[in-house]
């Protein structure tokens, strides 16, 4: 009898042990092989597309801007964009080939039904034998302001790129870039229409697939003399300083000079000339020497501040989608190129943004000195209705005083009123704005930038706009003249004027 029962517990043991070794076959030496079976891959698809995905919102909450839809194929569900190309470069698409990108992917937890939140409701869902459901993320988009930005991009004949955003929550308002692509054709189940349309976008050169408002930088010019102007407010030189108002800059340790635009002299040919003064008239040897003057300890100090990284690729200021913020160079490696200085501090040389920055950068000043994180996502609401995440508006950094951007507000007040920006104008409301001429290249037509707020006194929209390349007028075209109506038309809309 003990024979018999060591004997069977022998056998057991043996086939213990052998099922733990397949157990850690499976999970260990064979997992890599068993998820790349095309036959457990085509099962996880079809999981995955057997969930009835969260919708997209506008910030009105009832426009749509990504939804699923029944499918007629393999896959249960289909992702598709009602707004088009209208909101691509937010949305991102969701594609069975290529996976996913933008807020389809940064928020793929709560739009899959994956999200710790929703166990309650996948669990009924289990129970009732329907379908899992996603949770609905909603926006701070406003389509209105959407279309009026679309609308004055299309009218200009240049690639053009807008931000709009809350100076005071740092809401993303609207977003758009020229050239876009349609989601849709990434969203079908078609692989071969899917592959077609991928292939041909990668193929385009202006690669639609890449939005110039976020994920591009472009040389600032002009516009960045916001920040050099904070630098030299937050180092003791005030609106009224005066410096030397000569026509050109002797550049040290080098032969070349920075002059004004046209080669002329500022503020009627003065001797010296107002900071104040200088930016209304935007006078690049003005700010060449407040550049020289601050030195670039101080000008990368200033503009981390503003959240440049001191290389290309640096996440600085966070935010709900991927993208690039502007980037300063660390102030060591301008040692020996002390030239470089003056150079940056008018927007070129090191100098790089786009215009969700900028927006950001102007709304800061307008908001008191402080600047807000950008944010895209307000809410998250399960399948029934109810709210089950919200995200509160977030300080980013404060770059300068109350009293310095209340100082820097009258002065960029003064550049709509009396300066390069007039054509930014909008009766009734006072803006603050701040033109740039861009210089990118030899023979290049230079980038027309404009960046704003307003009502200046209480804003209620930053908006930066850029038009590559000059757009309609090309190597005649400055930021007064093709980006400041761009902006006008955009804060005109968000005013609801």
């Amino acid at each position: 009898m003990e024979r018999q029962i060591r004997r069977l517990g022998i056998g057991l043991l043996v086939l213990f042990l052998l099922l733990f070794a397949q157990v850690n076959f499976i999970q260990v030496f064979a997992a890599e092989d068993l998820e790349n079976n095309p036959a457990n891959a085509l099962r996880l698809l079809r999981a995955e597309y057997s969930v009835d995905r969260g919708e997209i919102l506008a910030a009105d909450g009832t426009t749509v801007l990504a939804s699923s839809r029944r499918s007629s194929g393999d896959l249960k569900y289909q992702r598709r964009y009602p707004q088009g190309d209208r909101f691509a470069h937010l949305t991102g698409f969701y594609s069975f080939v290529f996976g996913r990108t933008e807020l389809e992917q940064s928020f793929n937890d709560y739009l899959a039904g994956e999200a710790a939140e929703l166990l309650p409701q996948t669990l009924a869902d289990l129970v009732l034998g329907r379908d899992k459901r996603g949770a609905t993320i909603v926006t701070t988009l406003e389509p209105e302001l959407q279309e009026a930005a679309i609308q004055a991009a299309e009218a200009e004949s240049g690639d053009v790129a807008i931000a709009a955003v809350d100076p005071t929550t740092g809401n993303v308002l609207a977003l758009y870039a020229e050239p876009s692509y349609d989601p849709n054709l990434l969203a079908s189940q078609d692989p071969k229409l899917v592959r077609a349309s991928w292939d041909e976008l990668n193929e385009d050169p202006d690669k639609p697939l890449v939005s110039r408002a976020s994920d591009e930088l472009f040389p600032p010019g002009s516009t960045f003399k916001i920040v050099t102007a904070s630098a030299a407010l937050e180092n003791g030189f005030g609106p009224e300083s005066t410096w030397p108002n000569p026509r050109e800059l002797d550049l040290p340790l080098t032969d070349a000079t920075i002059q004004n635009f046209g080669g002329t002299h500022c503020s009627g040919g003065a001797a010296q000339i107002t900071l104040a003064s200088a930016l209304q008239q935007s006078c690049n040897v003005t700010f060449g020497e407040v550049g020289l003057e601050l030195g670039a300890e101080a000008l990368a100090e200033q503009a981390r501040k503003y959240g440049f990284s001191a290389e290309p690729g640096e996440e600085v200021i966070p935010f709900d989608i991927p993208w690039v913020s502007g980037v300063f160079p660390d102030a060591e490696t301008f040692v020996e190129r002390e030239p470089a200085v003056a150079i940056s501090a008018i927007g070129q040389q090191d100098v790089a943004t786009n215009v969700l920055h900028m927006a950001l950068v102007a709304g800061s000043i307008g908001n008191g000195g402080v600047m807000m994180r950008p944010r895209l996502v307000t809410e998250v609401r399960d399948p029934s209705g109810r709210v089950i995440q919200e995200f509160a508006p977030e300080d980013f950094s404060e770059p300068l005083s109350s009293e310095n951007a209340a100082a820097l507000t009258q002065m960029m007040v003064s550049v709509v009123e009396g300066g390069t920006g007039t054509a930014a104008q909008i009766p009734g409301v006072s803006v603050a704005g701040k033109t740039g001429t861009a210089q990118h290249g030899e023979g290049e037509a230079p980038h027309a930038w404009f960046v704003s707020f307003a009502p200046a006194g209480s804003p209620r929209v930053a908006v930066a706009v850029v038009v590559l390349d000059g757009g309609n007028l090309g190597s005649e075209a400055t930021g007064g003249q093709v980006a400041a109506p761009i902006a006008r038309a955009v804060i005109e809309a968000a005013l609801g004027l």
